[in-house]
């Protein structure tokens, strides 16, 4: 029985945000202002397509992009399946062909997934390990673009560890091999400075409810000249980069989500990290017997991985639902699956400790307060599970 002061603590904002209010109301406003298709040549078509083209300016300037180089979607799933699918048709259209392809072994599904259907048609993949703390080495990935690859992509910063990737260094070794690369940043927006005229990223992925915007919109940054085909064919919506009718209410709250994160981002990201930081050594001073998954500095500011020894991740996600707090035990889109994190797995953690780890993520609606109440339900929750499962 949910016995918390509180009606929910929400400990999951890498798998969605809550809507802020000031992005709900931009929505609103789309919804009750613009009744026309943007693509339409009358004056409501007008009004529409002027504030899709706000909200593309919006998201550029997020990144340092140009607005023409913002293609709209359904979120970094249709992004990062654009991006891989489209670059190496595009290459091959461009008669460049893409035949090669380089990534690291803890990306998001919605890349593992498009790498291994391309690699199903004939595409070499190259997968790199990780360290121990989460970290790409630089020198294996320097090794493969020896050979050349035609495309690179590596993930801004990881979605179950928070451990960021040296995304700089990485474009510099793909630009020096001359290779595209691409990375999906839907964890990073918002919450670590991203500037594509300052790192040679070719493609990058976001998406808009990971960062207090509404779910169902995203978009995929694409680099003048790079050679992009389509996934979908029909009108010459997005510059032919994208048909049909774009969401323009999910633009819309994309583009105001990335207006606040510009302005508030790195005040927000500094509270993150603190009750992040409050979080875990709350954790360890009351909970024996755990470990914190991927390195510590240099990361997201508001993840926190934590393994409980001798407690199934499953068990203590659903004692802790019971009581009011929502957590998760890796990627949303691989909840229910009973296999270990691919993640901590690449990271050389044995599958039976894997199983017994937790993700906990901050932001808008945590704070103190809420912290220091799941602190007081944790120990009690551990060790009845310990209790319950016998001798280890």
């Amino acid at each position: 029985m949910d016995s918390s002061p509180f009606p929910r603590i929400y400990l999951d904002h890498c798998a969605s945000t809550p809507l802020d209010p000031e992005v709900e109301e931009a929505c609103i406003r789309a919804l009750r202002d613009h009744a026309g298709n943007p693509s339409s040549l009358h004056a409501e078509g007008a009004a529409a397509r002027s504030a899709l083209e706000q909200a593309r300016e919006q998201v550029a300037a997020l990144i340092g992009a140009r607005p023409d180089e913002i293609v709209f979607t359904s979120g970094a799933t249709e992004s990062n399946g654009l991006a891989l699918h489209g670059l190496v048709r595009g290459s091959a259209e461009a008669a460049g062909a893409a035949r090669r392809a380089v990534t690291s072994a803890v990306e998001h599904p919605s890349v593992a997934e498009p790498l291994a259907a391309l690699e199903d048609d004939g595409l070499e993949i190259t997968r790199l390990a990780v360290g121990a703390d989460g970290r790409l080495d630089l020198a294996s990935l320097e090794a493969a673009l020896r050979d050349g690859p035609a495309l690179v992509s590596i993930q801004h910063a990881n979605h179950e560890t928070g451990v960021r990737q040296p995304l700089a260094a990485i474009a510099a070794s793909a630009k020096q091999r001359g290779a595209w690369l691409h990375s999906d940043a839907s964890q990073a927006l918002g919450r670590l400075p991203i500037d594509v005229g300052s790192v040679a990223v070719d493609l990058l992925s976001g998406s808009a409810h990971k960062l207090n915007g509404p779910k169902g919109a995203g978009f995929l940054y694409v680099r003048r000249g790079v050679p992009l085909a389509p996934l979908l064919r029909g009108g010459p919506q997005e510059r032919r980069r994208r048909a049909g009718t774009p969401s323009l209410v999910g633009a819309v709250g994309l583009g105001a989500a990335c207006a606040l994160a510009r302005r508030e981002g790195a005040r927000r990201a500094a509270e993150s990290a603190r009750l992040r930081d409050r979080l875990w050594e709350g954790i360890v001073a009351k909970v024996p017997g755990v470990v914190r998954h991927g390195a510590a500095t240099d990361a997201l500011p508001h993840v926190l991985n934590v393994e409980f020894r001798d407690v199934a991740g499953e068990a203590l996600l659903a004692a802790l639902d019971l009581e009011g707090v929502a957590v998760s035990t890796g990627a949303a889109c691989s909840s229910g699956s009973l296999e270990p994190s691919p993640v901590l797995l690449a990271m050389g953690v044995p599958p039976a400790r894997a199983r017994c780890a937790i993700r906990l993520s901050v932001g808008l609606g945590v704070d103190d307060a809420k912290v220091d109440h799941v602190l007081t339900l944790l120990p009690d929750l551990v060790a009845r599970i310990r209790a319950a499962a016998g001798p280890a």
